[in-house]
């Protein structure tokens, strides 16, 4: 029989890494893992905010950046002798004209968008293997479902990454490892938000995004965060290789 899970504590006694970790979407996985009994381990780019304590070690780093994650991960395992789940979610807009794209600035969308989040499923595989259970989520994006024009290349990243996520889910589902990604939409986080106050009319332009949403609304970093939440915990234990979106179903209708 199956031991019945507080719904207060969904991951009491797991020690989780979360990448993107110092704000927006990272930030509210991370404080919900918290508030759920979680042991989390922090990366990002970024400094956590000066009153940020939900992170029981944190550390900065660039996710393309191979070595680094390796020794973090090593670092993590040293510290707690386990990684139960990884909510691998830093990653970085790139949005151009395709033939305006610069070598530099396609490579550089590849390593963060595709590479960063291989580097950190690479480093926590041998240790979540020799556990025998292990949860990776990966947050892709809704343009990993819908080209529209003027995503380019970041859509190819994100196609790639779910990709990726099914294959990973596929090559260790047998080895009590799961493997799933969370493909938001247009989310309220801080960038959003300054892109939102660099328009002409700052009221206007959000009511425009507003509009194209059936909710006539914009999703919460806590929506996300919630839906990470249940893959990561054990009540997710035969969801594998699987991606759900949180667009408010705006998907539906590019077309």
């Amino acid at each position: 029989m199956n031991a019945v899970i507080d719904p207060a504590q969904r991951l009491a006694g797991k020690v989780a890494i979360v990448t993107g970790a110092a704000n927006g979407i990272g930030a509210a996985i991370a404080g919900l893992f918290q508030s759920h009994g979680a042991i989390v381990a922090g990366y990002d780019q970024a400094a956590p905010g000066a009153d940020d304590a939900v992170c029981a070690l944190f550390q900065q780093g660039d996710v393309s950046d191979a070595d680094a994650v390796a020794a973090f991960v090593e670092r993590v395992v040293s510290a707690y002798g386990q990684v139960d789940v990884l909510v691998s979610n830093a990653g970085m807009d790139v949005f151009s004209i395709p033939l305006e794209l610069s070598s530099q600035t396609w490579q550089r969308n590849l390593d963060v968008n595709l590479g960063g989040h291989w580097n950190f499923a690479r480093a926590v595989l041998p240790c979540m293997l020799r556990q025998g259970r292990g949860s990776v989520v990966n947050i892709a994006s809704v343009h990993g479902h819908r080209i529209i024009q003027g995503a380019f290349p970041y859509n190819v990243a994100k196609h790639a990454l779910i990709g990726l996520t099914k294959a990973l889910g596929l090559e260790y589902a047998d080895k009590g490892l799961r493997f799933n990604s969370i493909s938001p939409g247009l989310i309220l986080v801080d960038r959003i938000e300054h892109w939102f106050e660099s328009q002409p009319d700052p009221a206007q332009a959000r009511r425009e995004q507003e509009a194209l949403l059936p909710p006539k609304r914009i999703g919460e970093a806590s929506e996300v965060a919630q839906t990470a939440l249940f893959l990561a915990s054990d009540e997710a234990r035969f969801i594998n290789a699987a991606d759900i979106l949180i667009d408010g179903g705006r998907s539906q209708l590019y077309y």
